[in-house]
C-alpha cells in the first residue's frame, strides 16, 4: 500500500520535471518565421509603429524587456504632455507583440508553445536592438546595449 501511495506522489513530480526540461525544446522546434495573413497584419502594424518607437528607444525612455515586450523605462525622458501618448504607443505595441506570439504558436499547431515563443522573441529583440538602446538582462535589470 505504501509503495502505491509513493508512486502516486512521484509520478506527477516526474511529469512536471519532464515538462520543465523539455519546455524550451518547443520553441527550438517552432517555426518562428511562419507566415499567415494574421502574422503579416501584425508585423505590418508593428513596422508602422516602429518609426514612432525608435526615437524613444534611442532616448532611453522606452526599453525592450527580457520577455519580448517593450516598457516605459524612464518616464522622465518623456515630456509630461506626451506621456499618455507614449503609454498608448507602448500598450499598442505590446498588444500586437502578444498577439504575434499567440498567432505564431497557433500557426505551428501548438498554442501551448506561446510562452516559449515569447521567450525566444525576447532574446531576438534584445539581440537585434541597436547600440545605445536599453534592454533587460535575464535577471530583469536594465542595461544600455
Amino acid at each position: 500500500m505504501r509503495a502505491k501511495h509513493l508512486r502516486l506522489r512521484v509520478v506527477p513530480l516526474v511529469l512536471a520535471l519532464f515538462a520543465l526540461l523539455f519546455a524550451g525544446h518547443a520553441a527550438a522546434q517552432a517555426n518562428l518565421d511562419i507566415d499567415t495573413p494574421a502574422i503579416r497584419s501584425l508585423t505590418a502594424s508593428m513596422q508602422q509603429r516602429h518609426a514612432q518607437l525608435a526615437p524613444l528607444y534611442a532616448s532611453g525612455a522606452v526599453g525592450i524587456t527580457r520577455d519580448g515586450l517593450v516598457a516605459l523605462r524612464d518616464a522622465g525622458a518623456v515630456p509630461l504632455a506626451q506621456r499618455a501618448q507614449v503609454n498608448a504607443l507602448v500598450a499598442a505595441e505590446n498588444q500586437d507583440r502578444l498577439a504575434l506570439y499567440r498567432e505564431i504558436a497557433r500557426a505551428n499547431g501548438h498554442p501551448e508553445w506561446e510562452s516559449d515563443i515569447r521567450a525566444k522573441f525576447g532574446e531576438r529583440w534584445i539581440a537585434r536592438a541597436s547600440a545605445g538602446w536599453w534592454v533587460q538582462d535575464p535577471g530583469g535589470n536594465w542595461r544600455k546595449k
